[in-house]
């Protein structure tokens, strides 16, 4: 599947160049844009401004852009090897948001297929941590020692939660669970607005991390996306090795399989789910802080990346960590692709007005499409968690 994924872009990247090509005849591209001169002398390549940490989507293909300027690329050959570039640099951001969906994705999985608890409220575990983490960068003026900071005070008020509120919600209705931690986002979004005022934060990055690394030929990435890669691979490793090869995760497991007879044999129950929720309170507050420096610390910012969450775990399987995984990597890549290539690529079969007015919407359908079209053939999700 992921290869029919991929092959379909790459069809679908080489009519865009073709769309291209006709539309703008190579005798219109002459020369180099200033600003992308600018920047490959900076460091940044031939093509960096769709990697730049700070933009929150990519910028349209590089064939087009360099044709509305009147100049850019100086051949046809040109413009496509700019293509597979930039094609390839919009798969590494794919990967990128795939692996903030997964330290979302994750805990909430864990939450849901672990404790039977639907919690909308995860999205703003997602919130605090992006905001403990630009107030303790702030405090400590290291980015390193705010994010610690961050993930310790996101795990406590986790923990707090489930014992608050969380415990009372428990063998309920899922309805019940909606209405309670629906609540709840109403609940942090004013105590937010309370402590740290309406308007949003920042949270800067050490200079070392605002350079950018040759990934391969001509590609050139920023060096705080590839720690956001790096650190969450490690994440889920140990997450994996935790859940599966230690005595407290036998524990959790046993646990969601019968909660009644793990608590007859003596273990503290309440205590274990009292853990569990910490840990995916925590993962989400990481996901928070390690996305804080590419947007904006905002009220509200976790209620639009939770739906993606929910999509990652319906698609993996709920109560699957592997399936999250996997599944997270996938909404990445549709996701991030289809902002890239779809509007340009509707541009070459419709006018300019429908394209642009349709393009953002299909973008936005397309990983709703991916997980209808999972759930036809694997209602259960792809890696459905083991019953016992």
């Amino acid at each position: 599947m992921l290869g029919v994924f991929i092959w379909g872009h790459l069809l679908g990247l080489f009519a865009a160049y073709l769309g291209a090509r006709r539309r703008y005849p190579p005798a219109h591209w002459r020369g180099g844009s200033s600003d992308a001169a600018k920047l490959r002398r900076e460091g940044w390549g031939d093509y960096a401004c769709s990697v730049l940490v700070a933009a929150p989507y990519p910028p349209p293909l590089p064939a087009t852009r360099f044709a509305r300027g009147g100049r850019g690329a100086a051949s046809a050959v040109h413009c496509a090897g700019q293509l597979m570039l930039y094609f390839i640099e919009q798969c590494l951001n794919g990967v990128q948001l795939g692996m903030l969906l997964f330290l979302l994705a994750a805990g909430l999985t864990l939450v849901f297929g672990i404790m039977d608890l639907v919690n909308l409220a995860h999205g703003s575990l997602y919130m605090i941590g992006a905001y403990f983490a630009a107030t303790f960068a702030a405090l400590t003026g290291s980015f390193v020692a705010g994010a610690a900071l961050a993930l310790v005070a996101t795990l406590v008020v986790g923990m707090a939660v489930e014992v608050v509120v969380m415990r009372r919600l428990y063998g309920r209705d899922h309805l019940d669970h909606v209405l309670g931690t629906f609540g709840l986002i109403l609940f942090f979004n004013e105590l937010v607005r309370w402590i740290w005022g309406p308007a949003g934060m920042t949270l800067p990055l050490p200079g070392e991390m605002l350079t950018a690394v040759q990934v391969l030929p001509g590609i050139y990435y920023p060096v705080y996306r590839l720690v956001i890669i790096a650190v969450t691979l490690a994440v889920a490793a140990s997450l994996y090795l935790f859940i599966m090869r230690t005595r407290v995760g036998m524990l959790i497991r046993a646990g969601a399989a019968n909660r009644e007879m793990v608590g007859a044999l003596g273990i503290n129950i309440k205590l274990l789910y009292t853990l569990v929720f910490g840990l995916g309170a925590a993962l989400a507050g990481f996901a928070g802080l390690m996305q804080a420096p590419i947007l904006t610390v905002q009220i509200g910012m976790g209620e639009n990346i939770l739906i993606l969450a929910f999509v990652v775990i319906i698609i993996g399987g709920i109560g699957s960590i592997r399936g999250a995984f996997v599944a997270s990597l996938f909404v990445g890549l549709v996701d991030t692709l289809g902002r890239a290539f779809l509007p340009d690529l509707l541009r070459t079969a419709l006018s300019e007005n429908a394209a642009e007015t349709l393009g953002p919407a299909l973008s936005s359908m397309l990983i709703y499409m991916l997980m209808a079209a999972v759930l036809v053939f694997r209602p259960e999700g792809l890696f459905p968690a083991s019953r016992r």
